[in-house]
């Protein structure tokens, strides 16, 4: 793969689908039952899909003429490294990728996920694609939270287990919650020139200030979560702890009022803060 496509694969955001697939397994190994092949199939279908939004935001957004202005890392489209075919083409490529691995999931483990798997789909396409694409709307970051939080976790777990656990839908909040993190960030950074584009993200609906709060509340809020998953489910969930001084560095800037360009340090922060709390949390659930 040529490193235009590693660029519009956006490697830096693939944290998002790797922590609740970590986690959901982690959930599987507190109730007893850890299947690693379909762990390992859960994370192709959850990376393809990540993947395949990716390129089918840099599609889309490069045929709305969103990407003109940007602060951001470079776009494909936009820039002109690729054609918007090339970029359509890949993304629905990661998506069949999804697609057969789910469907080796769904008819080992239940067929009612191939509906999960096209809501999946749909949302990945439909975020900053489609007549009326959500993300212009100020709803990407409930989407994000639902699918790379609840979803995935979940859906991780289930596939081992073939059961739902109270367990996995309080251990979901973690991967949920720092993943819409990620996007608070990154539309923080572009909330100047999604604003010209006409692009409503949550960010330009209530404005800089308040979504640096929010910023800090999915930052801060996964930790408060795993105290609760501690006292409830897993005591040894407490070790997610060991990541909260990861998060002072991105919180502080954040809420200092970093703008533009610094807030792409930020970006790579939180990711590193989203790894290392997802893989102390799987520990924690797996002890």
């Amino acid at each position: 793969m040529s490193n235009r496509w590693v660029l519009g694969a956006r490697l830096r955001t693939l944290p998002a689908s790797v922590v609740p697939v970590a986690v959901g397994t982690g959930v599987a190994a507190a109730g007893g039952h850890v299947v690693g092949w379909r762990a390992g199939l859960a994370a192709v279908v959850a990376l393809a899909l990540q993947v395949g939004t990716n390129y089918a935001n840099d599609y889309s957004d490069g045929v709305r003429g969103t990407d003109e202005v940007r602060v951001g890392p470079t776009r494909l489209v936009a820039s002109g490294l690729a054609s918007p075919g090339a970029v359509k083409r890949a993304a629905l490529l990661a998506f069949a990728v999804a697609g057969v691995a789910g469907l080796v999931l769904a008819a080992t483990v239940s067929w009612w996920l191939l509906a999960v798997g096209a809501a999946s789909v749909a949302a990945g396409w439909l975020y900053t694609g489609g007549p009326r694409p959500y993300g212009y709307d100020g709803l990407g970051e409930l989407f994000v939270f639902v699918f790379f939080g609840l979803v995935a976790t979940v859906g991780t777990a289930y596939v081992q287990l073939e059961r739902i656990t109270a367990l996995a839908w309080v251990a979901a909040v973690v991967p949920g919650l720092l993943a819409v993190a990620l996007l608070v960030v990154n539309n923080l950074r572009d909330i100047h020139g999604d604003a010209a584009a006409g692009k409503r993200t949550l960010a330009v609906r209530v404005g800089a200030p308040a979504t640096r709060i929010g910023y800090a509340l999915c930052l801060g809020l996964p930790f408060v979560a795993a105290v609760g998953i501690a006292t409830a489910f897993r005591p040894w969930a407490l070790l997610a702890l060991l990541a909260l001084p990861l998060a002072v560095g991105p919180m502080r800037a954040v809420l200092a009022g970093a703008k533009g360009g610094d807030l792409i340090a930020v970006l790579g922060a939180t990711g590193r803060v989203q790894l290392v709390v997802g893989a102390l949390l799987t520990i924690g659930l797996a002890v």
